[in-house]
């Protein structure tokens, strides 16, 4: 028997003498934090450290190799991990006035105050405080004397600027001292709009980080660009950039790259997922012409879904495609590998332009996004630049077309990512960030619930408000409107189309000279909204207060809804848009049901459930929260009724089928005077009416002035609204040419 045979056998018949899989030291453990492990202490495993808020960990991380050692970043041994305290750092100049304190470093909580010589003005902000992540809150400190054609750049905090000429055609140029990390455009030249080209550099810690906060709004100001429009109440400042304007007949091409490289964790890869997945549920809200990518990388990119596939154009489709791509797609090849991944959306382009002819209105009017997820370290490959080039080439991007790509480079996680990278990938647009890095995945979901904001399109989609987080409370409900008669209480209503608004009709009950009453509709350049007159109400024949006052019931709601017309067309803007009406072909599209629904199947999605979670606006523009009930959980609701009125026999001749009920639990009770508004609902980033606040039991207004008081014990407090569904003959019959309606 030959030696290695032998040996074989020995090893089946004695396994304990077959060589261990070596594991890696248990020795790692940092100074004032934790780790996580990915795969225990075996080879491959990725360790991760965790510090308190106001420190860092160093090393951020360690990867098990096959020998049994641990690989530490930028070490060459084992080198113990500590919690370090976070610093922001410090100005190396300050031109035309001074700061203070002058430190070398400045620890989180500290302030840092700019004044200016005279003959000098501050712009930017005068005091700068310094946060958790090692950032300077505010905005750079300028001392500008006005002398140049474009003003003064500035000197961020921890730069050094080259170039003090601020005519046309001047440039800038910056570095950051000690080990700080430059994002942005290292260099600036001033344009004949006096507006600086690129973005302005910042100087960072290698270990800090974004606040969704901070990120959302510049990345959804460059977003909402690329989806539409501008705010138009935000101050049109030139260092704002350019307006990329698309139109509902225009497509774009979004390119979705998912890094499952191995120095990024299959946690992580899962939040990369899940915050794609959230993003195209939301964008394809818009109801723009919309085709997404999906590619998954490591050393080699896998392409989940092309733009070329007519899949790409649907949400279910690629939805699925991302919850089917898996990490383990990757396991044979754990590299990180930018550049093939930007070169497959490369490839793709190319195809597409061969497909519909480069010369095609076809081909050049798509405009292309894509957004990276990755870690930011590509250890091969080489430089991810060249790819970004090749896109640049094929999409023509020039000064003219610069608005037809952008490209998004955001890191997420604790590891530490190169923000030397991701600065050299994304788009450098004027006034725009394009390269971010977020700490985690609640932050990377913040950012993308907020970051897409289609109240920024200006045509009359229905069911749209603003969802970010430095939004109005008229932008987040801007289908809502109030009345302003000269000497009655207040009424609200719904703007359910450009002309028409929805309320109810007991707002007219004693109202003889309705030429009297306004109607006061959001508007973004004024603060108490713009006036409009009424050109004809619509109050169904069937309503009267007083209709049951012989049998004991002083006053009785049935048929309580109106409708208004406008003299003139409102103006839809980020402040005044319609919200979606069911049984509609709008909110058909806006609920993504298939052509041929009809109004029932818009009831069961709506209002299938016994408890529903809805919302009315309040007198101070909040928007506070209710449960509709339905089935045996709306027959207990309306049982309050009877407490007050112990004389009823019968519910029902008070509380009709017409009516919503709520007021049970922990719901908010409307006010008397938010009578008309609407009830509503979200679903899929859409929003709809389903009812009209018609009556209650209880005005938890009328004791204070100004602030809501709950209920008392031992009164029950219930509230009634119109059921929308249940007056749709008389609405249709209205409306009729106004709203496209479905079958019932």
């Amino acid at each position: 028997m030959d030696p290695l045979r032998a040996l074989l056998c020995l090893l089946l018949l004695y396994p304990g003498l077959a060589p261990a899989t070596p594991s890696c030291s248990q020795n790692v453990n940092i100074s004032g934090g934790t780790f996580t492990l990915s795969h225990g202490w075996a080879p491959g495993s990725l360790l991760t450290y965790s510090c308190p808020q106001d420190r860092y960990p160093s090393p951020p991380w360690r990867l098990c190799k096959s020998n049994g050692q641990w690989q530490t970043p930028g070490a060459k041994r084992l080198t113990r991990a500590v919690c370090k305290p976070v610093r922001c750092p410090a100005p190396v100049s300050f031109e035309n006035g001074m700061y203070t304190p002058r430190l070398a470093a400045y620890p989180v909580g500290s302030n840092l105050s700019f004044e200016c010589e005279d003959g000098f003005t501050l712009r930017g902000s005068p005091v700068r405080h310094c946060r958790l992540n090692g950032m300077w809150d505010g905005e750079t400190a300028v001392c500008d004397n006005g002398a140049g054609h474009c003003p003064n750049p500035g000197i961020s905090v921890g730069a050094v600027r080259t170039g003090s000429r601020f005519g046309v055609g001047d440039k800038v140029k910056y570095r950051c001292s000690s080990d700080l990390v430059l994002t942005g455009s290292a260099e600036r030249e001033c344009q004949s709009d006096g507006v600086w080209s690129g973005t302005e550099p910042v100087c960072r810690q290698p270990y800090s980080y974004d606040f969704p906060e901070d990120v959302a709004p510049a990345m959804g100001t460059s977003l909402a660009h690329l989806f539409g429009a501008t705010n138009p109440t935000q101050v049109k400042k030139g260092s704002l950039g350019r307006k990329i304007q698309i139109q509902r007949s225009g497509h774009l091409n979004l390119y979705l790259l998912l890094d499952a490289s191995q120095s990024v964790s299959e946690e992580d890869f899962k939040i990369f997922k899940d915050s794609a997945t959230h993003m195209v549920d939301r964008i394809f809200s818009f109801e723009i012409n919309l085709s997404v990518a999906v590619i998954t990388f490591a050393s080699q990119p896998k392409v989940i879904m092309s733009v070329l596939h007519d899949n790409s154009r649907d949400m279910t489709e690629v939805i699925n495609s991302l919850e089917n791509a898996k990490y383990t797609d990757h396991e044979n090849g754990t590299g990180t590998n930018i550049y093939k991944a930007l070169n497959a959306v490369n490839i793709m382009m190319n195809n597409q332009m061969q497909r519909l002819g480069m010369e095609t209105t076809g081909w050049q009017e798509i405009r292309h996004a894509i957004i990276l997820l990755t870690d930011g370290k590509s250890n091969m490959g080489g430089s991810p630049k060249p790819a970004v080039d090749s896109i640049k080439d094929v999409l023509n991007i020039k000064e003219k077309r610069n608005d037809y790509l952008d490209i998004y480079a955001i890191g997420v996680g604790k590891l530490d990512v190169d923000w030397r990278e991701l600065n050299e990938l994304a788009s450098k647009k004027d006034g725009e960030r394009h390269a971010f890095i977020l700490q985690d995945a609640r932050a990377l979901q913040q950012v993308f619930e907020h970051m897409l904001d289609v109240s920024k399109l200006t045509d009359t989609i229905c069911g749209v408000g603003n969802m970010s987080a430095n939004a109005s409370d008229q932008e987040r409900t801007p289908w809502h409107v109030t009345f302003k008669p000269r000497a009655q209480e207040t009424c609200r209503g719904a703007l359910i189309s450009d002309q028409w608004v929805l309320t109810a009709a007991h707002c007219f009950h004693h109202a003889e000279d309705r030429s009297l009453w306004r109607v006061s509709v959001g508007d973004p350049n004024s603060q108490h909204g713009k006036e409009f007159l009424i050109e004809k109400v619509e109050v169904p024949s069937g309503f009267n207060v007083y209709a049951k006052k012989s049998q004991g019931i002083p006053e009785f709601y049935g048929d309580d809804i109106a409708l208004l017309k406008l003299t003139q067309k409102v103006k839809i803007s980020t402040h005044a848009r319609p919200i979606c009406l069911p049984c509609t072909v709008e909110a058909n599209l806006a609920l993504r049901k298939p052509q041929g629904s009809t109004c029932r199947d818009h009831e069961e999605e709506l209002l299938s459930q016994r408890s529903i979670p809805a919302h009315f606006v309040a007198l101070d523009g909040n928007k506070l929260n209710v449960k509709l009930k339905t089935g045996a959980e709306w027959k207990n609701c309306i049982q309050a009724v009877s407490e007050r009125f112990p004389n009823l026999t019968d519910v029902s001749e008070v509380v009709t089928d017409q009516f919503l009920c709520s007021g049970a639990e922990q719901d908010d009770n409307p006010c008397k005077g938010e009578s008309g508004g609407a009830v509503f609902l979200e679903r899929r980033f859409r929003f709809f009416q389903v009812g009209v606040v018609s009556w209650g039991l209880y005005n938890p207004c009328a004791t204070s002035k100004g602030s809501r008081k709950k209920a008392p014990r031992g009164l029950t407090a219930r509230d009634f609204h119109i059921n929308l569904f249940r007056l749709q003959p008389w609405l249709r019959e209205h409306l009729q040419g106004v709203l496209n309606f479905l079958p019932l």
